[in-house]
């Protein structure tokens, strides 16, 4: 049974808080471990900013639930996630050069959340248009540790040969 929205509020405030005590910590984000970088730790922003880092709220009609890392929704395998900003103020270097690579055809809150999904387009579909082509050139940048990546790439030389 999906949680009601202010019991996903509540879940997301305490993931904020704890986020925040782990970043002013390790450096490291939610949204990041050693196996999949889907951000880079060199942000390359100012003093006083901090990257973007998301939680993922999953409803795939099994049930719904929050994840804090890439990597824990890949192995839940889910198929439908929403990327929510737990904190940060600017896009770090990576996450930046991910828009740009999707030419305004996805945003990095889009991005973001089709990074975590497995099992699904655009992961498992042919790129056959432009369109799908900058967003799949985005998540190559934005998420290279996707289990799905591999495809993806080729999917995506496939349609610009």
């Amino acid at each position: 049974m999906p949680r009601p929205r202010s019991a996903r509020a509540a879940v997301l405030g305490v993931l904020s808080v704890a986020v925040l005590g782990l970043v002013g910590c390790s450096g490291a984000g939610p949204d990041t471990d050693a196996s999949e970088e889907p951000t880079s730790s060199e942000t390359g922003l100012g003093a006083g900013a901090s990257p973007v880092v998301f939680a993922f709220v999953c409803d795939d009609g099994r049930d719904t639930e929050t994840y804090t890392t890439y990597s824990a929704v890949w192995e839940a395998e889910r198929t439908a996630c929403t990327a929510e900003r737990l904190t940060g103020s600017e896009p770090s270097t990576q996450q930046q050069a991910a828009v740009d690579a999707a030419q305004d055809d996805a945003t990095l809150v889009e991005l973001a959340s089709t990074c975590a999904v497995r099992g699904t387009a655009p992961w498992t579909a042919e790129v056959s248009s432009d369109a799908q082509a900058h967003v799949a050139a985005g998540l190559l940048q934005y998420c290279p540790g996707h289990p799905e990546t591999d495809r993806l790439r080729d999917a995506l030389t496939t349609y610009r040969s």
